[in-house]
C-alpha cells in the first residue's frame, strides 16, 4: 500500500473537517484497487464497475461520519461494494427486463467482446462459468475464490451466516467445476 496510515487514524482524520478531505483521498487510494476488481467481477463491464465504485465512494463519504467501528473499515467498505453491485444488477435487469437467461447471454457477450478475451483460456472459462452463478452466490465465490476472504469476516460484509456461506460458496464451486468441464 502506497499509505501507510492505518485505518483507525484516517478515520480520526477524516472527523475533523481541517484534514477530512485529504483523509478521504488516503482511504479511496489506499481500497479503491481492491474494491474495484471486486466490483468488476460481479458487473463485468470497466465502464459499469468504474460507475459502480464512484457510488460507492459518495455512499462513504455521505456516510462515514456514522461509521461505528464495529468492523474494520474494509469490511464496512466490502458491504457497500457488494450491495451497489447487486443493486446494480437489479436496476440492469429491470431496466432491460429480459429472462435471466438473455441476461447471462448478455454477460457473456460482454465478456466476449472485451479485446482480452480468449474463449479457450482457462480464466475465461472461469469467468464464463461465474456469470453464470446467481448474484448471491457469485458475491461469495468472488470474495472467498480472488479475495480469499474468511468466512467469519465474509458473514460480517454479507450479513449472513458462516454455515450459509460455506454451503453458498460449495454451490459455487460445484456449479463452475460442471460449466469449465461441460463445455
Amino acid at each position: 500500500m502506497a499509505d501507510h496510515l492505518d485505518d483507525k487514524e484516517l478515520l480520526f482524520q477524516f472527523k475533523n473537517e481541517a484534514t477530512r478531505e485529504p483523509a478521504f483521498t488516503r482511504i479511496i487510494k489506499k481500497y479503491q484497487e481492491k474494491l474495484y476488481w471486486h466490483i468488476r467481477r460481479m458487473v463485468v463491464d470497466h465502464e459499469d464497475a468504474n460507475d459502480v465504485l464512484q457510488n460507492m465512494f459518495i455512499k462513504v463519504w455521505k456516510n462515514l461520519d456514522n461509521f461505528r467501528e464495529d468492523s474494520q473499515l474494509y469490511t464496512w467498505l466490502y458491504r457497500i461494494a457488494t450491495n451497489e453491485s447487486l443493486s446494480f444488477i437489479e436496476q440492469q435487469k429491470k431496466r432491460s427486463s429480459v429472462s435471466l437467461s438473455d441476461e447471462e447471454s448478455h454477460l457473456s457477450n460482454k465478456l466476449q467482446a472485451d479485446k482480452h478475451f480468449d474463449g479457450n483460456k482457462l480464466e475465461w472459462k472461469l469467468q464464463l462459468a461465474i456469470q453464470q452463478l446467481p448474484e448471491k452466490q457469485r458475491a461469495v465465490f468472488n470474495l472467498r475464490y480472488f479475495d480469499e476472504m474468511p468466512y467469519e469476516e465474509m458473514s460480517r460484509v454479507l450479513e449472513t451466516s458462516e454455515g450459509a456461506l460455506k454451503a453458498s460458496y460449495h454451490h459455487a464451486v460445484k456449479k463452475i467445476e460442471d460449466y469449465i468441464l461441460n463445455r
